[in-house]
């Protein structure tokens, strides 16, 4: 197993940190009156997504000790419960520090999604804190949009794991794509988002 070029860390942990470091830039930027704002997640509004993409970042920590969060990670409250930085800040922390201690050499970590090598299982955690970084990002009115590089890392496990989550209803069919789009918006597109979606406006 190698390890990130430059970081010292198991193959797959920076791309965690890139991602996390999205998510926690994002919900700091978000307006306090947008939190039940609706998102690209139809039945979900940003207190929901935000509640979605904590637990489930607490279920890849979790999971590393036979353990699993207390909370459904799809059926999140539409709340805040204390302050959502901090709270989110908290479960992101514990994460990145437990992949990073993990040994470069191992060849098979649990997740949520089942055991995997750590590059997919790493790659599997960022997905998901990157891509809901995107839908709380869009849904607040942020001009932070999903960086191709980012996106690009991210695509090994989105190849990887979409697939088989699409027969379980996690994501939506993937949009058709005419080759033109950048790997941001290629990879959202394989996810089912819309890469121009906005908010309604009534």
């Amino acid at each position: 197993m190698e390890k990130s070029q430059g970081t010292g860390q198991p193959e797959g942990v920076e791309l965690l940190r890139q991602a996390h470091a999205c998510l926690r830039e994002v919900v700091a930027a978000v307006p306090e009156e947008a939190w039940g704002s609706p998102t690209p997640c139809s039945e979900w509004t940003v207190r929901q997504v935000l509640n979605h993409a904590r637990i489930d970042q607490h279920a890849y920590g979790l999971v590393l000790a036979a353990d699993r969060p207390g909370e459904d990670p799809f059926q999140p409250a539409d709340a805040l419960h204390g302050d959502p930085v901090a709270e989110l800040e908290k479960v992101l922390d514990a994460v990145a520090d437990a992949y990073a201690q993990l040994p470069a050499d191992a060849g098979s970590v649990p997740t949520p999604l089942g055991p995997l090598p750590l590059p997919l299982a790493a790659g599997a955690g960022a997905l998901d804190a990157a891509v809901h970084a995107w839908d709380i990002a869009v849904a607040t009115g942020q001009n932070r949009p999903l960086a191709p590089a980012l996106a690009a890392g991210l695509r090994p496990a989105a190849d990887h794991l979409v697939p088989q989550l699409r027969a379980y209803g996690v994501f939506a069919p993937a949009l058709a794509s005419d080759g033109s789009r950048d790997e941001a918006a290629a990879l959202l597109a394989f996810l089912g988002r819309d890469p121009e979606w906005t908010p309604e406006v009534f």
